[in-house]
């Protein structure tokens, strides 16, 4: 049996489980998951544990290959399908919209993230105060944008967020719930957070879900000629890096202080706190053809006190200066700013960096 098991059904890792009631290999990670819908799902270790003749021939007949045609035969282009290192939200939804909810076989169950219009309440983290009060949300293709409204019976809605600068992810860690997503949107060119959760998972995930098929169908108008593989990457995306480091003034002889860093794509964004509603600034990090670098250290006449492993930016006006609590993460940031300047730069990105060179 194991000789003959392919990839994880789930998530395409070595699989050492497998669904005797579904006829699929599973890895470790998703074994566990699979263990959450027991009325559905019966998982056995396949050395482990010993197996009944009509267990083997289950897997014989089915097997990975036959359950995703029967149960993925229609999932959307848009439709989120979860790595081992997504979330265990996400990870979660995605087995139980296949197995449990059948949402794959029958288009109609695909409703509440497919129908172009969704409108509920989420609980929305306070700009200032930072807590979480249910407010009214409604997303709509027809008029391009996300709304909130701070009141249930307001008219006007509190904010607009145009579905062409949407973007969402899932931040349960850095919420403090499970179930917390962070929405970012850009207004007057800069960058805007908000942060949202619902206690319950499939209400979430269908929400994140229908914000990927309003981007999905805003980009097939925009990009008439490109395929589903061309836009299903750029529909949402997760930050490249997080953290801490610490940062000096544009004269490098202020103080350094501690900021929460955000690189999303080209926007290296800092703020105060990681919950900020928006950034203290930004920075553009364009390609080397554009002479943007990035060097490890700092100048050797940089003052005041700061974290030892310095990494240095220079773009085409100036140079930035970071500092990393660790040699860890003074490597990894420096391979995501890397990652980032070897990249040439795409037409549109040389508007983006035009607004940034005039920003005040």
């Amino acid at each position: 049996l194991l000789a003959t098991a392919p990839a994880c059904v789930g998530c395409r890792l070595q699989p050492d489980w497998a669904s005797v009631t579904l006829g699929v290999f599973v890895c470790q990670g998703c074994s566990l998951l699979h263990r959450g819908i027991p009325h559905i799902s019966r998982v056995k270790s396949i050395q482990q544990e010993s197996w009944e003749a009509s267990e083997v021939e289950l897997m014989a007949a089915m097997g990975n290959e036959a359950a995703k045609a029967k149960y993925e035969q229609k999932v959307p282009a848009f439709y989120y399908r979860p790595k081992h290192t997504d979330c265990k939200l996400l990870r979660e939804q995605w087995i139980r919209a296949r197995y449990e909810r059948n949402e794959f076989e029958f288009i109609e169950k695909q409703e509440p993230y497919s129908a172009g219009y969704r409108e509920g309440f989420l609980w929305k983290r306070g700009r200032d105060n930072g807590q979480f009060l249910s407010r009214k949300f409604i997303l709509s293709e027809r008029e391009g944008a996300l709304k909130y409204f701070s009141k249930q019976e307001a008219r006007d809605p509190k904010a607009v967020m145009k579905i062409e600068t949407l973007n969402a992810t899932f931040q349960p860690a850095k919420i403090g719930n499970p179930y917390g997503l962070q929405i970012t949107y850009l207004r007057d060119n800069s960058t805007r957070n908000i942060f949202v959760y619902h206690s319950d998972s499939k209400e979430m995930v269908d929400w994140f879900n229908a914000i990927r098929a309003a981007r999905f169908h805003y980009l097939q108008v925009a990009f008439p000629g490109a395929s589903d593989e061309e836009l299903v990457p750029k529909l949402t995306r997760s930050f490249m890096k997080e953290g801490f480091m610490e940062k000096t003034g544009p004269k490098h002889t202020e103080g350094f202080k501690k900021r929460w860093f955000t690189m999303d794509d080209r926007r290296l964004m800092y703020f105060k706190d990681p919950l900020d509603a928006y950034a203290r600034g930004e920075v553009f990090i364009g390609s080397k053809e554009n002479s943007y670098t990035v060097l490890p250290g700092l100048p050797p006449s940089t003052q005041g006190y700061h974290w030892n492993h310095g990494i240095t930016i220079v773009t085409p006006d100036r140079k930035f200066l970071f500092a990393c609590e660790t040699e860890a993460e003074q490597k990894d940031w420096i391979t995501a700013f890397q990652r980032v300047i070897n990249r040439p730069m795409r037409p549109q990105e040389y508007a983006v960096e035009a607004h940034f060179k005039h920003k005040p």
